[in-house]
């Protein structure tokens, strides 16, 4: 059952006449008489007679007429959607994020994404850069945002960089002078994240490689219950930059720069199925937000 022959069975109905109807749809009289004609043969019935008056439908034409009409008015609502789709103006945006970046980054980046596009409906889908990774490549999100990793299937672009800061709460001797050499961190208690966590190895490797063993650690499971524990004075802990910004800004936490080690910078991407193809529509304009995104986060302290 094509188009074109659910076209012509409406406009014969409209019209009652098949000259009209044929001048209307720019087709000569015999081929809408044969895409009629072929559209009740497929139906196995007959949905006109001609009468007096024209073309007359019969119960079966009737019966198919409303089915008829539905169907092209789902179809003229489909292309609608596929023009407002190409536009970036409606439609559904799934995103999957590392929770470093869903917490404290992502936020921001939806906020602005909203202004322009506010009938596009947002979902957001958290867990490890490698398990964004997976539902990336299965299909289940547009875009995963992570922290750089090699996969075959999937092409990514830098977003952004974090650093890893040390943080006290302002009463630490470590806050007196803003600054100490790393070895200073073995007089205290280290309070670590997330052993899942990229974040655990980068820290741990850290120390190891300043020759270090902090004197106690705390193990958490999370980057807020690790700031609330620094807060509390419980010890100190490195986290990311854009973790602690609002806690530096309003001085319940202090950054201490560290002397004798590199800083922990890691590059943080968007990335996507490499047969996506281009991205186009809301994805494009999805992806044009998070190029700016450097401009919406705070710096990390120097």
């Amino acid at each position: 059952m094509q188009l074109a022959q659910i076209e012509a069975f409406l406009e014969v109905a409209r019209r009652g006449n098949l000259t009209r109807a044929a001048t209307l749809l720019y087709v000569s009289q015999p081929a809408l008489t044969a895409r009629i004609r072929a559209l009740e043969a497929e139906l196995g019935t007959q949905l006109f007679r001609r009468g007096r008056r024209g073309m007359d439908l019969t119960d079966a034409g009737r019966a198919f007429l409303p089915y008829a009409r539905r169907a092209t008015a789902a179809l003229r609502d489909g292309q609608a959607l596929v023009g407002e789709l190409a536009r970036g103006t409606t439609g559904e945006l799934t995103i999957g994020a590392a929770p470093a970046i869903s917490t404290y980054v992502l936020p921001r980046v939806l906020a602005r994404f909203a202004e322009h596009h506010p009938r596009i409906n947002l979902s957001v889908r958290t867990g490890h850069s490698e398990e964004i990774v997976e539902l990336t490549v299965r299909g289940d999100v547009a875009v995963g945002l992570i922290r750089s990793i090699q996969h075959p299937e999937i092409a990514a672009r830098l977003i952004y960089e974090h650093e890893l800061l040390l943080v006290v709460e302002p009463s630490h001797p470590f806050a007196e002078g803003g600054e100490i050499v790393v070895g200073r961190v073995a007089e205290a208690r280290l309070i670590l994240f997330d052993r899942a966590s990229s974040y655990y190895d980068l820290t741990n490797a850290f120390f190891r490689q300043a020759g270090i063993a902090p004197r106690g650690v705390m193990e958490l499971d999370n980057i807020d219950a690790a700031k609330q524990m620094v807060i509390s004075g419980l010890g100190v802990a490195m986290l990311p930059n854009t973790a602690v910004s609002a806690e530096l800004a309003d001085g319940r936490l202090r950054a201490i720069r560290l002397t004798g080690g590199e800083p922990i910078r890691r590059p943080m991407v968007a990335v996507r199925r490499i047969d996506a193809g281009p991205p186009s529509g809301f994805v494009a304009d999805f992806l044009d937000v998070l190029a700016e995104v450097a401009e919406l986060l705070p710096a990390a302290p120097r």
